[in-house]
């Protein structure tokens, strides 16, 4: 935990204090950022109130008395409900606008840790709870500089075994007549494992109507053969292993040894457009020194997908979060599952994958990463200008 770094962070945003609270491991994030550890046993209440100025104050219950002795700050413990109450409100003495893991309506449900209960009881002491999303964003998102290089070495990695994965379902159509889903995604888990890569589920490989499933999984049991004719998409992502690496993510489709028929050029098109157009608004925001919102970021390729009249196929986020864990608990691309207001911070990764898709048919989806740096947001991979001909 860097205490200057928060203290300086509530200074900014004109809060008196962030309010963390567990009971039964419920707040990851609260854990991660106060550098805890995941494997404490928690089995009583406790609250960590960082103030904009001062020391740190520990609430803890006398059961569990050392379960905050790591962290920076002066120490109380409780026994009873009555007792708990008091201590709380007394170690809130002087602060009115208090950030905790909550957000107004459930809007950034990822931040959403506390419970009503909790938020009813800080509030009947007089105290505003300000949603702590952008707080959250700012230490659980913003990579240092190696967890960056650790994305681009990765993206070099998964580039490769995902040309590789191409041609390798071209070479055993032509040779075997076809192969299939599962297959195709052992192949690529294999050249994920050879190059130090590791990953949450997935790969994804998904042919004809499955590639309008945004979440695909294909097993053993489910698998569908992929032969001369067919659409394919593949949905692939990793990071090193190592703590603290930063995931890499994409998405590329194609078509098996023939050409796009018109309407999957046409939709290909208009993802390739509503692509362009969040990184297009991103890019441009960061050039310019302009604060831009995850929401904005979608509204930028969604406006293209409703312009072409497909707005309806269009069933996700833009984009999301990259860190540690593939879908991050920074700034997401969205205006539709949620309406995102954290701001895409300096120092963050996030996908930008719209997608267009049409049930028992098939589906598109383009997936790239940006990297925000200070003044500037790029690709840090390629860029999917065309239907890949397998």
């Amino acid at each position: 935990m860097n205490l200057d770094a928060i203290q300086t962070a509530l200074r900014d945003q004109k809060l008196d204090g962030w309010l963390f609270f567990d009971h039964h491991y419920r707040d990851p994030l609260g854990y991660r950022i106060l550098g805890l550890g995941d494997n404490l046993h928690v089995t009583r209440r406790w609250f960590y109130f960082i103030p904009a100025h001062g020391e740190p104050k520990k609430l803890v219950h006398r059961i569990e008395a050392g379960r905050l002795d790591p962290l920076p700050g002066t120490k109380d413990s409780y026994a009873s409900w009555q007792e708990l109450e008091a201590k709380l409100e007394q170690m809130l003495t002087g602060a009115t606008r208090i950030a905790m893991q909550y957000s107004p309506r459930n809007a950034i449900m990822y931040v959403s840790m506390v419970d009503a209960g909790t938020a009813e009881l800080v509030r009947s002491f007089g105290k505003e709870i300000v949603t702590s999303a952008n707080l959250v964003s700012e230490f659980e998102a913003v990579l240092n500089e190696e967890q960056i290089a650790s994305h681009y070495i990765a993206k070099d990695k998964i580039d490769h075994i995902l040309e590789a994965g191409f041609k390798e379902i071209g070479s055993r159509v032509r040779l075997q007549g076809g192969t299939d889903e599962f297959a195709i995604v052992q192949f690529l888990s294999e050249g994920l494992k050879r190059e130090g890569l590791v990953w949450e589920h997935g790969p994804n490989v998904s042919v004809g109507a499955n590639s309008a499933d945004s979440h695909y999984e294909p097993g053993p049991a489910n698998s569908k053969p992929i032969r001369k004719g067919d659409f394919v998409l593949i949905d692939i992502w990793g990071k090193l292993e190592k703590p603290g690496s930063c995931f890499y993510d994409i998405t590329w489709t194609g078509v098996v040894d023939r050409e796009p028929t018109e309407r999957e050029q046409s939709i290909f098109e208009i993802v390739r457009e509503a692509r362009d157009a969040a990184i297009k608004v991103v890019a441009d925001a960061f050039a310019s020194g302009t604060p831009i919102a995850g929401w904005q970021a979608d509204d930028a390729a969604r406006n293209v997908t409703r312009a072409a009249g497909y707005g309806d196929y269009f069933t996700h986020r833009t984009g999301h979060n990259i860190g540690t864990i593939i879908h991050g608990n920074g700034a997401h691309l969205d205006n539709l599952e949620t309406h995102d207001e954290r701001l895409i911070l300096p120092n963050t990764c996030f996908s930008v994958e719209p997608g267009l898709y049409f049930p028992g048919e098939f589906g598109v989806r383009s997936e790239v990463d940006m990297m925000a740096r200070p003044g500037k947001a790029e690709v840090t991979g390629r860029i999917q200008s065309e239907l890949v001909r397998i």
